[in-house]
């Protein structure tokens, strides 16, 4: 993640643009592995964009701001930076940057997915059984997202799934009654035909449903819970794994539930666990 602190001087920007600047820098080091320098540019690139933005636009610049934003206004911004001297190579990686910032908050600035505004039962159903699963088994969101609608089971019917996680490779995990009684709750709620064979969750136009739109569903559950930034759909698996440790779980079977190749991946639960232990010794534990 970028060493600046992406609020601290965004005097230019709204704090929902601020916000989603913020998370988009850590997805880009946490999620998609860029280097620190990478992302360091990305942030400059941007921060420039808003800048140039909130003069053109004579305001700060909004979520809102950026849905109606016209080709026309990011021309006005590559003219600007060309006048300024900046090279036909650094003006090809500000576009790269504020493109992908662009990607990330399209499903935001989509009316339908807005913060705030009302969703329907089926989609919050929806989200809830999303979440459960990947706590409750301890998958990755892509994992949850591949599911067909014929790998959940009734309420009754079964407690284990089989999950296909990466590099194709398919592994059966348990699956809480409680987590497949929200997935019958949401398949009830759900105003679409989904056949067996199709995927278990769909966006709100019947769609295959955007990870995105998940981790939506979190930044809205956090903000209600006054959770922190680091509250994110996969740290919902990290603490499916520490929980089983905590508990006594053998190291090899978290290896298998987790779907880890390595097992040296998997030991790395042990020093949070081993972390959390110490805090509490040390905030419990009388001192002489």
């Amino acid at each position: 993640m970028s060493s600046a602190t992406p609020t601290a001087d965004l005097a230019f920007a709204a704090n929902d643009v601020a916000g989603e600047l913020m998370r988009w820098l850590t997805y880009l080091g946490a999620e998609r592995r860029m280097s620190p320098k990478t992302v360091d540019a990305y942030e400059r690139d941007v921060r420039q964009f808003l800048a140039f933005l909130c003069d053109h636009l004579d305001s700060r610049v909004t979520l809102s701001a950026l849905s109606r934003l016209k080709p026309l206004d990011v021309r006005a911004f590559m003219a600007a930076r060309r006048a300024g001297g900046t090279s036909s190579r650094s003006l090809m990686r500000m576009l790269a940057g504020v493109r992908s910032f662009a990607r990330f908050l399209k499903r935001i600035t989509d009316t339908a997915v807005r913060a705030g505004e009302a969703r329907e039962p089926w989609i919050l159903a929806r989200d809830a059984a999303v979440l459960a699963l990947l706590y409750g088994s301890g998958l990755r969101i892509s994992e949850a997202l591949a599911l067909k609608r014929n790998d959940i089971p009734a309420p009754g019917r079964g407690d284990v799934i089989t999950v296909t996680g990466k590099g194709n490779k398919a592994r059966m995990v348990p699956v809480l009654a409680q987590v497949v009684r929200l997935a019958a709750e949401y398949l009830a709620l759900c105003p679409y035909d989904l056949p067996a064979e199709g995927p278990l969750f769909v966006g709100a136009r019947g769609g295959p449903l955007s990870p995105r739109i998940v981790q939506l569903a979190m930044a809205r559950l956090r903000g209600a819970l006054g959770l922190p930034e680091t509250a994110t759909p996969h740290a919902l698996r990290h603490s499916f794994a520490t929980h089983l440790l905590a508990r006594g779980g053998d190291l090899r079977a978290i290896q298998e539930l987790l779907g880890h190749a390595s097992l040296s991946t998997t030991q790395l639960y042990t020093a949070v666990d081993t972390e959390r232990l110490l805090e509490v010794y040390r905030s419990t534990h009388p001192r002489a």
